[in-house]
């Protein structure tokens, strides 16, 4: 029978529904607010100095601007028709980038993840983008399916991501995410994981960069070091302790929140399905999805 009994205390929720609505209705604050009007002559300066060729003619702010509509389901015509709309009645009419360019521009388009701050607590965790909306019935009917896209990201406890990586569905998440730590471990204090990443490459990754972990460990996990002192380690705490008391002293449970959490939020505003044919775009798209979803964290 079914063990309905939930362990630990029982939640109660304490948000101010006051604070949580004006920081979702601050968002739409984001959509019709053209700051590129402000900065157009200088980003265009920028871009053009020592640029061999025809010149910029659109700041690339712009082109952020008008991508945001884009990753929320809008088709390249309807973005330029937006743009044309804000031209009329703004108040400072301004020349509209066509659809054509537009999407020329939005692809080649560099969207980076910075990280600022120090002594990160991050969490590491794979997720699937579709590249069609077929469901198990049409793959069932007609037979065959496109590859999906995998994605892994380091996130933070504040909910942004601090980088990603993007492949097809062969990528080995393991190394994908021992790769952003590698490139991130000045910045990590402490590293979150699920199961998948209890391996010895993870852990003397860490143990080379002094960075703690809370890594769940295997329920079959040997107490032999084969190689990783310090995986032995964390083996026998974790079995000394317990799966629950374990969790409590690690703070395992914040895991979500860098992790699934982002997911969660980020296909819930931009969905979980790629349009982009070509894979190189579809890699793009998804990356500029996860980048717009940062700035909608930043602002709110």
């Amino acid at each position: 029978m079914l063990n309905k009994k939930r362990w630990g205390k029982k939640f109660i929720d304490k948000r101010d529904w006051r604070e949580v609505d004006e920081k979702y209705i601050h968002r739409g604050e984001f959509l019709v607010n053209p700051n590129f009007l402000e900065t157009w002559n200088e980003e265009i300066e920028q871009l053009n100095k020592r640029k061999v060729g025809e010149p910029y003619f659109y700041p690339n702010s712009l082109i952020e601007f008008a991508g945001y509509f884009h990753e929320r389901g809008f088709n390249y015509r309807e973005c330029e028709g937006i743009l044309k709309s804000f031209s009329r009645n703004y108040k400072y009419e301004f020349p509209v980038i066509s659809f054509s360019q537009f999407y020329r521009r939005l692809n080649n388009l560099e969207f980076s993840f910075e990280v600022m701050e120090e002594n990160l607590i991050c969490g590491i965790d794979g997720t699937g983008e579709k590249t069609t909306n077929g469901g198990e019935w049409k793959k069932e009917k007609h037979g065959g399916q496109k590859d999906w896209i995998k994605v892994v990201i380091l996130g933070k406890r504040d909910g942004k991501v601090a980088d990603i990586r993007i492949g097809n569905s062969r990528l080995d998440e393991r190394r994908s995410s021992r790769g952003l730590v590698r490139q991130h471990h000045k910045k990590i204090s402490k590293l979150d994981g699920d199961g998948l990443h209890d391996c010895k490459d993870t852990f003397d990754l860490c143990e080379k960069f002094n960075i703690e972990t809370a890594i769940k460990i295997r329920k079959n996990a040997q107490t032999k070091a084969f190689g990783s002192p310090r995986r032995k380690k964390e083996v026998l705490e974790y079995k000394k302790k317990g799966y629950k008391k374990w969790a409590k002293d690690k703070e395992y449970g914040f895991r979500w929140v860098s992790t699934e959490g982002i997911f969660s939020a980020k296909k819930r505003i931009f969905g979980e399905t790629v349009r982009a044919k070509k894979k190189r775009s579809a890699y793009k798209e998804v990356r500029r999805k996860y980048w717009f979803y940062n700035q909608l964290q930043e602002i709110t």
